[in-house]
């Protein structure tokens, strides 16, 4: 689905996932823009920043059509906009209002920034807000491309609210793009098909997406607190940071209960499967990599709550 001044979640504040659409939508809308492969042997390749730790699948989609994926570290308040200029990147794909996998929102400033050398650099920023739609103890985060739809574009998906099998996303692409972009999309895989897309704009149409958006966002919050009970019952000293939006959690587990590498071969042993914090990273950001302790991504969207406290349980006494 694209389209230039409609989305179907108004509520975030856009004038129109960290999934892998964002990712297509970027190679499609940089393709567009003249952000492409070189033309000559030996010219320099074009660049587009990455957050870092981030979604390491950007990179391989980003080098399949001639462009280089620079991972850039996300501080506490964001990706640094002066980083962008001194990488000369062309663009930049982002996680602001809920970044994966740190869990941080992108601050005022970090996003005034961004939109300041966005313009000056004639750059473009591709959000993707891929679990924008679930907020639990805070209020929804403005989209950036609310602030320029020129500069930015907007994406997401059904992925989280129905099912990601169903390979149906959106893209909100500034006005003088949208021509070129539904071009490079047809020749890149002829499209969608158009009933998925049809019945998907009945179900907003009548409101029935909004009331599954609800049920999903009451379902996604009881899970989310089977977990940090879970963890703090049977990890007593735990820290659980990006619990107030989003589809995970990230776990802060003390020094005794490691090392890392003993931890996560105790979950292999047990049947679980973990996914540490350092292994979403490049290495340019020190305060997400290689920190004492055990650093966990936990994902709770797919578990039932009684299957979270179980499986933390199993965590904790693999033996039993």
């Amino acid at each position: 689905m694209l389209a230039a001044g409609a989305a179907p979640t108004p509520a975030r504040g856009g004038a129109g996932g960290g999934d892998r659409w964002a990712g297509a939508a970027a190679e499609a809308v940089g393709s567009a823009r003249g952000i492409a492969a070189p033309s000559t042997p030996g010219q320099v390749r074009p660049r587009v920043a990455l957050e870092d730790p981030g979604t390491a699948a950007y990179r391989g989609l980003f080098a399949a059509v001639g462009i280089d994926g620079v991972p850039l570290a996300v501080g506490t308040e964001g990706i640094d906009p002066a980083e962008l200029a001194a990488h000369g990147a062309r663009g930049a794909v982002l996680t602001p209002s809920h970044q994966f996998p740190s869990g941080i929102a992108y601050s005022a400033r970090r996003r005034s920034g961004l939109l300041d050398w966005a313009r000056a650099a004639d750059g473009l920023l591709v959000e993707d807000d891929y679990d924008g739609d679930f907020r639990y103890d805070r209020a929804p985060v403005g989209a950036l491309q609310g602030l320029d739809p020129g500069r930015v574009v907007y994406t997401g998906s059904v992925s989280k609210s129905l099912a990601p099998g169903l390979r149906l996303g959106w893209m909100v692409v500034p006005q003088s793009l949208v021509d070129e972009v539904v071009e490079r999309k047809r020749t890149m895989d002829l499209g969608h098909p158009v009933l998925d897309q049809a019945l998907f704009a009945d179900l907003i149409e009548r409101g029935d997406y909004d009331r599954q958006l609800r049920r999903c966002q009451r379902a996604y919050r009881e899970r989310r607190d089977a977990l940090v009970t879970a963890l703090a019952e049977h990890f007593p000293g735990t820290r659980v940071t990006g619990i107030a939006a989003g589809l995970h959690v990230i776990a802060h587990l003390p020094e005794r209960y490691g090392p890392r590498e003993s931890f996560l071969a105790r979950a292999e042993r047990a049947g679980v499967a973990l996914a540490p914090l350092d292994a979403y990273a490049c290495g340019t950001a020190p305060e997400w990599h290689a920190r004492p302790g055990v650093r966990l991504v936990l994902g709770y969207a797919h578990l039932s709550p009684s299957r979270i406290v179980a499986a933390v349980r199993q965590l904790r006494h693999p033996d039993r």
